[in-house]
């Protein structure tokens, strides 16, 4: 499981450590891939990866919107693997997305973890906290 919030410098060559909590789970790779609905990255390890990719393909779909679906999901993801000092290198096109530029916040987001600029964090922590009470409630609890 992944959690909390871990600002970061990126640099010159586009690479951000991960804390070390989150290295040991990630060990055998990491998948990139842009956030869903949201503009960041998503840094899956590689076993989570798998199983989304299992539960997409069996969805009910039709061949053609699961073509498409794949094409947005897989298109633009990218492989990647820790270095030695912790660090991933984080795509160009995938920064670009994400309005990544000096620096990255890094958010534990239960089963995979991802990768802010700061100012969108800080808008999307603003929203995701005002809203969280209401979801929560809607639980029935």
């Amino acid at each position: 499981m992944f959690f909390g919030e871990y600002p970061y410098k990126v640099d010159e060559k586009g690479r951000v450590p991960l804390p070390p909590k989150f290295r040991r789970q990630m060990k055998e790779g990491v998948i990139l891939a842009k956030g869903t609905g949201e503009k960041c990255i998503a840094a899956y390890p590689v076993a989570e990866w798998k199983r989304l990719s299992d539960s997409l393909a069996a969805k009910a779909l039709t061949p053609a919107k699961l073509r498409r679906l794949n094409r947005a999901i897989f298109g633009s993801a990218f492989g990647a693997s820790i270095d030695g000092q912790g660090r991933i290198k984080l795509p160009d096109p995938l920064r670009d997305y994400a309005k990544i530029a000096d620096a990255a916040i890094v958010v534990g987001a239960n089963n995979y973890v991802e990768l802010w600029s700061e100012d969108e964090w800080q808008a999307e922590k603003k929203s995701a906290e005002e809203q969280a009470s209401e979801i929560i409630e809607s639980f029935g609890t």
